[in-house]
């Protein structure tokens, strides 16, 4: 983690962290995904659900002792909302609009009537403005707050970070009880250990307690070790491959459908995950209720179709050798990239190539560090195609994805634009109706089924080691570090005993 500023980070650890342990969320979901009180207290909108009113508890506190108010929840907003910030989710805020402060512990904001209106404030936190009030916005993500001194006001506090090694927090012993008061634990350490051999030796040995993200080739070793158990869940992170269509091998859509079709996902799932997995078949997940399972109907693995597909689209093998080519002779071969360190992803690519070997098609997978990778996606769009991963809210929106008017935007690696599946986009977003909505998602996912922006390969089974002292640790779609204040270690396991 970088970036820690929950305004300006793009990373998802570093939520995670925010969400459940340096911060307190506007409002959190229960298992459920039902909404509950956090820092506020309640809500309530007005007859024409035009308007939203947040009641803020006046019992949460920075850690430098200072009360957390309204003035700072509109602080973080109108940021949020500012361009220059950089805010990653800024479709959260398409139907929102201006945020007033009544008083110190009220905040209300106007909306238009949408869909799920409450889920951005899941994942949404008050900033001190006393801290960043003064900061350029196109500054705060250099800031001291966001690199290297955060302040928040959630169950645990910053106390040290050692660039590129670890992030080291303390409870905060001053938690509203209301809110499950002092965390059970002292002292949590965020470390960095990029080898996945390493990470699972240091579980096994006990020097770590969780590790997040089990890599699924070392689940038969982790269950086997009687030092640590294996926690898993489905989740809502999709592995994809990203077809670049401001090249032209990639813009017809009957391309990438047939490189959907060439591609075996199952085979991925059982190969590489050894079976911790979900075909996806779209950018939603099956534990939704917007999944539609029928949404790729046609698109199954079938290489015979794919060739056939490949071929009315102009690509043949002209000359013989194996590789198709288009009518002016050009083979269809490109790089596919994915991040370095990510055995997983590289084992990928790899099945990739192989599958689209046996329909003329030559991929030479290619492993970048990451941070060049992500500026290569965000900022220079230098890649021809891309496996890569996302996580997708409990409000599906793929508009920073695939949004005509998002083409310049950070997360538009695609270059995706189909005016129809905008509108039914744009139409989801504001029934608020779930019965109503229901046939327009399924609509949307088959609109985008149709033009395969991305190859959707699957849905993980996010898998969590936990060492044997570490009890209480229940981690479920909302994320890695849910619960996180009330886990415990066994008391003769304690240091001193």
């Amino acid at each position: 983690i970088a970036d820690i500023n929950p305004l300006t980070s793009t990373d998802h650890n570093a939520n995670q962290v925010n969400m459940f342990m340096l911060f307190t969320p506007v409002i959190r979901y229960d298992a459920e995904f039902n909404p509950r009180p956090a820092l506020a207290r309640s809500w309530e909108v007005n007859a024409d659900t035009s308007e939203l009113t947040f009641h803020l508890r006046d019992d949460v506190r920075w850690h430098d002792g200072r009360r957390t108010t309204a003035h700072d929840l509109k602080f973080a907003y109108d940021l949020a909302r500012n361009p220059e910030t950089g805010y990653a989710n800024s479709s959260f805020w398409t139907h929102y609009g201006e945020a007033s402060v009544p008083d110190s512990f009220t905040f209300r904001v106007k909306m238009e009537p949408h869909a799920e209106y409450l889920d951005p404030w899941r994942t949404f936190f008050a900033v001190p403005r006393h801290v960043l009030q003064g900061v350029a916005p196109a500054e705060l993500k250099n800031h001291p707050f966001s690199t290297r001194q955060p302040l928040g006001n959630g169950p645990f506090r910053f106390v040290s970070r050692q660039a590129g090694q670890s992030w080291t927090f303390e409870a905060n012993r001053d938690y509203p009880e209301e809110l499950g008061g002092r965390p059970y634990l002292d002292r949590l350490v965020i470390r960095v250990i990029p080898d996945a051999t390493a990470r699972l030796t240091e579980l096994l040995t006990g020097r770590v307690d969780y590790y997040v993200q089990v890599t699924p080739e070392q689940t038969p070793r982790l269950e086997a070790s009687g030092e640590a158990r294996l926690v898993g869940f489905p989740f809502r992170s999709y592995v994809f491959i990203g077809w670049n269509a401001r090249q032209e091998r990639f813009r017809d859509p009957r391309v990438r459908r047939a490189l959907t079709m060439a591609v075996n996902k199952q085979g991925i799932i059982d190969g590489v995950l050894y079976g911790h997995g979900e075909v996806a078949r779209s950018s939603v997940p099956s534990i939704f209720w917007q999944y539609d399972s029928t949404a790729t109907a046609g698109l199954d693995y079938d290489p015979e179709a794919a060739k056939r597909l490949l071929a009315e689209a102009g690509w043949r093998d002209r000359n013989g050798d194996g590789i198709v080519e288009n009518e002016r002779g050009e083979p269809f071969s490109f790089t596919l990239k994915t991040n370095q360190g990510n055995l997983e992803r590289k084992d990928i690519t790899e099945v990739i190539q192989s599958d689209l070997r046996r329909v003329g098609v030559d991929a030479r997978p290619t492993l970048v560090e990451f941070g060049t990778l992500i500026d290569q996606l965000n900022t220079t769009r230098d890649f021809d195609a891309v496996v890569m991963g996302w996580v997708t809210e409990f409000r599906p929106d793929d508009a920073d994805l695939f949004a005509c008017d998002k083409i310049e935007g950070p997360y538009q690696w695609v270059a995706y634009c189909d005016p129809g599946a905008d509108r039914l986009r744009d139409s989801l977003t504001r029934i608020v109706d779930r019965a109503a909505a229901k046939p327009l998602w399924g609509r949307y996912q088959r609109r985008i089924a149709e033009g395969q922006p991305y190859t959707f390969l699957y849905f993980q089974e996010r898998l969590e080691g936990v060492s044997n002292r570490l009890r209480n640790v229940r981690p479920d779609a909302r994320g890695d570090f849910v619960g996180v204040d009330e886990w415990w270690i066994l008391p003769g396991a304690r240091p001193g005993g």
